[in-house]
């Protein structure tokens, strides 16, 4: 079995709630599914869960390059440099990270009211990101952004592999289709 979830903001990618924060035993999910991958709490979308062990090490496992699409609202407006060093791949303190895509956006119009609302600041223009990740460090997207000045205020996540949130609201899910 495999289940699609939209994973809401400070929800933990976990069936045990921890530090005060909700967990996955509160949407009704199928019983014996676990997270293939994780995502933070502070981080919303697209969540596979599986009860099958193989299935959530090809989901999971870097070796596998399952392509891992994020939409990014940041703050600050890159500039071309900006969009090319995240591109090619940016130096973190335990390493280099993969080429990926990354580009400008329009503010994606299927994007949900978040809860609690992001606080913008008048004083600083904000830009959504689209990033393709084929490789899953620890904050990956956030610490990338941040490492060429643009840090992240939401980031969700749209897609893995062939699976996206198209039609999920934040909490709901459904059966999907082998990876």
């Amino acid at each position: 079995m495999l289940i699609a979830f939209n994973k809401p903001m400070n929800v933990l990618s976990q069936f045990t709630s921890e530090g005060g924060w909700p967990a996955l035993d509160r949407f009704g999910l199928p019983k014996g599914v676990y997270a293939a991958g994780r995502l933070d709490r502070d981080s919303e979308g697209l969540l596979l869960l599986t009860d099958d062990g193989g299935l959530q090490a090809r989901i999971s496992s870097p070796k596998f390059k399952k392509p891992k699409v994020y939409f990014a609202l940041v703050e600050g407006v890159p500039d071309t440099q900006a969009l090319k060093k995240l591109a090619q791949g940016v130096r973190l303190k335990d390493g280099q990270t993969a080429p990926c895509g990354a580009e400008a956006v329009p503010a994606p119009d299927w994007i949900w009211a978040r809860n609690p609302p992001v606080r913008i600041r008048k004083s600083i223009t904000d830009t959504w990101l689209k990033l393709t990740l084929s490789e899953g460090k620890n904050r990956q997207v956030r610490r990338m952004c941040a490492a060429v000045g643009c840090p992240v205020i939401r980031l969700v996540r749209w897609s893995i592999g062939p699976h996206d949130l198209a039609g999920l609201a934040p909490g709901q899910w459904r059966e999907v289709v082998g990876v």
